[in-house]
């Protein structure tokens, strides 16, 4: 190596002098110069800035002060930021059409952008700035697969809306659907929800999908500490970005990358704290999605086990009573993670990308210093196992994923099915009055193949919570929840029906099982029954088979494994 590339080595250029050094490149200088760049800078490391800004949804409308913010954290330590644009899916508003099979797509569609411009830019670094549910997991794969060094920055929490002295979310909005349909409140009632939930930017308000990701940011050490928690319009997340510029540039000087960080370990670390926050389902999706990029296997069962042994500490919507706003006042993330570190259930050595550790990270952190009703302490938990529990079965072989934060169903449960063959149908039914209490509701032909893209089902369970059915009716499906969704509602189950799945041999009718004492989930007929009808199953002919949603079906895997696509 001659002396000169080896000064820019030291400096942290680790690729991009491959764009930047020697005769042969005075053309691609000449295309730097162009954008107003100086020697100075053409010689500094390059940063991708990685932003999900649009105007497509509040959770990423309010990104751009932020990547300029990141930018300015990246000059001040003498880096050379380049900011690139992905796209982004707003599920609040494609929730119960066609367009919402596009959601989870997203995701990868995110990941690769982000990995293809890094990739091709020789970028010796990257920020990503995110907000929306699938942007956030997107980002992280990212990350997790070019294996640079990377810090990820999450745009920030909605503010909560508020009426008549009550906190509002985009919950609200969705639940009031089934309570106007019920006949509890008027057009006019309903319409003053509407116009008060959403308050303006930001990523909706409680321990949904985003802020679940968001959290999980901070366990896995990608984040800075307490940057999880804080509102978008709050001006500390104008600072905690410039600082995750300023962070970045001290992991490209020490060559700190995400296989450094991302460890089996730290994954653990992140189930720990999203079983004991009452996190999203989404979770045992994204989490094993962005292990699968580090070379890490993360399985359903993983999750159960850690949930296990796992108190629930945190009280936060949809389940509980608290949004994002009110967790930052009293400490946010910092303070669960310390109370958990103490009580010897998270994994105190795993470096982070404040160069530090998680220990060292929180050792200034005073577990009692803010006594509160929303995260309690290790021996007064709401419940002594976490949020999240899977199930397998006849009906599950390959597993399912339950919330039960914030619920007491009970030890068993047995009902009568009836059947959908997609969430329009369930939906009309629902709309009709014909699901009754007791009823074991199963929506089918929605996973990742048959929906494609697994939709959430936000407006069918906030009906069946408005109809006051939230708790009275099992809801299952090979598709999925959003991270706002309560009640009695099973997804992610596999063999989804489109593969041939037992779900695609279900009956109106049948007798379904849930069992929350052995944790599974039955179809009460004889396997040889089972095995009898399934050998009659004709799978359906694609929805789709050219474009995005026709790649996805060739390419994606099943739900057990995160629905990553091969």
């Amino acid at each position: 190596m001659n002396k000169k590339l080896k000064e820019k080595r030291q400096i942290g250029k680790w690729r991009s002098w491959e764009t930047t050094e020697g005769v042969i490149r005075a053309p691609h200088r000449s295309m730097m110069r162009a954008m107003g760049l100086t020697d100075d800078d053409i010689n500094a490391p390059f940063i991708g800035v990685a932003s999900t800004h649009n105007e497509v949804t509040p959770c990423n409308s309010g990104i751009k002060p932020l990547a300029d913010a990141v930018k300015k954290g990246i000059n001040y330590s003498k880096g050379t930021p380049f900011e690139f644009g992905t796209i982004t899916v707003s599920d609040a508003i494609s929730m119960g059409t066609e367009g919402m099979k596009g959601s989870l797509v997203s995701r990868e569609i995110i990941a690769d952008s982000i990995e293809t411009v890094c990739f091709a830019e020789r970028y010796d670094g990257v920020v990503a700035v995110a907000g929306c549910d699938k942007s956030l997991p997107g980002a992280m794969m990212a990350m997790a697969r070019l294996n640079i060094p990377s810090v990820f920055v999450y745009a920030g929490s909605i503010l909560p809306g508020s009426l008549n002295g009550e906190d509002l979310t985009i919950i609200s909005a969705f639940e009031a659907v089934g309570k106007r349909q019920a006949g509890e409140i008027t057009d006019e009632q309903l319409r003053e929800i509407e116009t008060h939930a959403c308050p303006g930017p930001g990523a909706c308000g409680g321990m949904f999908t985003a802020n679940t990701m968001s959290s999980i940011g901070e366990a896995l050490g990608l984040s800075i500490p307490g940057s999880a928690s804080e509102a978008n319009v709050d001006q500390r997340k104008i600072a905690s970005s410039r600082e995750a510029g300023i962070a970045v540039m001290n992991l490209v000087r020490k060559n700190i990358r995400p296989s450094d960080i991302l460890t089996k370990k730290s994954f653990e670390n992140a189930v720990t704290l999203v079983v004991a926050m009452g996190g999203s389902t989404n979770t045992a999706l994204h989490l094993p999605a962005i292990a699968n990029e580090i070379g890490i296997k993360l399985t359903l069962k993983d999750i159960h086990e850690i949930s296990m042994k796992t108190p629930l500490l945190v009280d936060m919507k949809p389940g509980g009573k608290y949004v994002m706003f009110d967790l930052d006042k009293v400490g946010g993330v910092p303070l669960v993670m310390k109370r958990l570190l103490d009580a010897g259930l998270l994994h105190g050595d795993e470096l982070t990308v404040t160069g530090k550790t998680i220990r060292e990270n929180l050792q200034n952190i005073d577990p009692n210093l803010s006594e509160n009703n929303i995260v309690r302490h290790i021996d007064n938990p709401i419940s002594k196992t976490g949020g999240l529990v899977t199930l397998f079965g006849n009906l599950a072989p390959d597993g399912c994923v339950l919330k039960v934060a914030g619920h007491d169903f009970g030890k068993k449960f047995t009902g009568p099915v009836k059947v959908f063959d997609q969430e329009e149908q369930a939906m009309e039914s629902l709309r009709k009055r014909e699901i009754k209490a007791g009823d074991v509701v199963i929506i089918r032909y929605e996973g990742p193949k048959g929906g494609p893209g697994m939709r959430e089902m936000l407006s069918i369970t906030g009906a069946l919570v408005g109809q006051g059915l939230g708790e009275s009716v099992y809801l299952i499906t090979d598709g999925r929840f959003s991270g706002g969704s309560t009640g009695a509602i099973i997804g992610h189950l596999g063999p989804e029906a489109a593969v041939g799945g037992p779900i695609a041999a279900v009956e109106n009718g049948d007798q379904v099982e849930i069992d929350l004492e052995k944790f599974e989930l039955n179809l009460l007929i004889e396997d040889s029954e089972i095995n009898k009808r399934l050998s009659k199953w004709k799978p359906r002919p694609p929805l789709y088979d050219r474009g995005t949603l026709g790649k996805y079906i060739k390419l994606v895997q099943p739900a057990s494994e995160g629905a990553i696509t091969r």
